[in-house]
């Protein structure tokens, strides 16, 4: 098995904050989460469970946490959570191989986030790396993240839905989290797993990149591509070409954040295995619908309840198209996404701050259908860019 790495992953030397990273003990741990209670798990990592819990950081330099008890989010590292991550099942007789790879990951989390700082990626707070007679434990500790995920909030019917503008907010925070990797670090990072499950949102909505356990350094000065001998990642976010050829860029995540686009658009997975066959796959799905600005409204989250700027949501399809061009080279770099999010937030901004407010005024002493003409009414007049259902 590998040795504990010391980070060495790329960045400049005023954002390494390798010394920062504070190694925590088992005993410690298992403290924090009430012994990995299952009333304290989370979810799931990419390559094993979540677990809530409690640090004391007075021995632990970290600005204004310093002497005081600290939320964070506890990853224990097993041997099937890599299983979930290859496009292919995994048999029992590569039992090995599969910790092994996941041991991998839990390295890349260390030396990835151990050394890059950005307000938009999760922040790693410490580790575990023992090797007791109890057995192997390996063990990631990041700050929590008190709003979960983007994909708990898209797609489970029990937490309330995410307003327009807020999905903007979110995409453009992705975006620059990307940006920062892929432009603004010593050596290029591709993430190759984002997803929505890999948005996190902190107690403000603000969004963080997590799970880095598949990222890559990208190609050497001079390189066009890294070649792989797996192709990993979420089914239905991974770029064409780097399925067909293994070959990775920085352009497939510009693909995997078109997926993301799309998904917040419509409020459906990337992939729907419940939905009639042809249905399933999200960007098979919406195709007609964006091509037909008649139609365009039928995609649209219907969870929004029509409270969206039809214009806006109209431009991020035509950005999301820019960023799923089959031609790697034609998509945009993220620092170019981040920029077209900032214009349609700040148009979509105006349109709002333009937008009648007495329709809400009108909520319960209307019947739902008056309720209804009327708002529509007043939208078509005074918002031609507002949604008319």
């Amino acid at each position: 098995m590998d040795s504990v790495p010391r980070p060495s992953a790329a960045s400049s030397s005023s954002q390494r904050r390798a010394n920062d990273l504070r190694e925590f003990t088992f005993g410690e741990l298992e403290a924090a989460t009430r012994g990995f209670s299952g009333d304290m798990m989370i979810g799931e990592g990419g390559f094993g469970c979540v677990y809530r819990g409690v640090v004391r950081v007075s021995d632990f330099d970290d600005g204004n946490c310093s002497g005081s008890n600290m939320d964070v989010a506890v990853k224990q590292l097993n041997s099937n959570g890599i299983q979930a991550r290859l496009f292919f099942p995994v048999p029992l007789s590569m039992y090995i191989w599969v910790y092994e790879q996941g041991h991998k990951e839990w390295i890349n989390e260390v030396n990835f986030l151990g050394v890059v700082k950005h307000p938009n990626l999760v922040k790693l707070v410490g580790y575990c790396a023992k090797d007791e007679k109890s057995g192997i434990h390996r063990l990631l500790v990041y700050e929590l993240m008190h709003n979960k995920s983007l994909e708990d909030h898209l797609f489970i019917r029990e937490v309330s839905p995410l307003s327009w503008m807020a999905r903007l907010r979110i995409a453009q925070d992705a975006a620059r989290g990307l940006a920062h990797l892929h432009e603004e670090t010593d050596l290029q990072i591709i993430f190759r797993d984002l997803n929505t499950s890999n948005i996190l949102l902190d107690e403000n909505f603000n969004a963080k990149l997590s799970d880095f356990g598949l990222a890559r350094l990208g190609p050497a000065a001079g390189g066009s591509h890294i070649s792989t001998s797996w192709v990993v990642g979420t089914a239905g976010y991974a770029a064409p070409e780097y399925i067909q050829t293994g070959r990775l860029t920085a352009k497939s995540d510009v693909w995997s954040f078109g997926v993301v686009l799309y998904e917040l658009i419509t409020g459906r997975r990337a992939v729907e295995k419940n939905m009639p066959r042809n249905e399933q796959k999200l960007l098979d799905w919406v195709r007609p619908y964006v091509s037909d600005s008649r139609k365009f409204h039928h995609i649209v989250d219907p969870r929004l309840e029509g409270q969206y700027c039809i214009k806006s949501a109209q431009k991020l399809a035509a950005l999301a198209n820019k960023c799923l061009t089959k031609n790697a080279k034609s998509r945009p770099k993220m620092s170019e996404v981040v920029e077209m999010l900032g214009k349609i937030i700040s148009e979509t901004s105006s349109e709002n701050d333009s937008a009648p407010q007495h329709a809400k005024e009108t909520q319960g002493k209307e019947t739902k259908g008056k309720k209804e003409e009327t708002e529509k009414s007043i939208r078509c007049i005074n918002c031609r860019n507002w949604t008319c259902r």
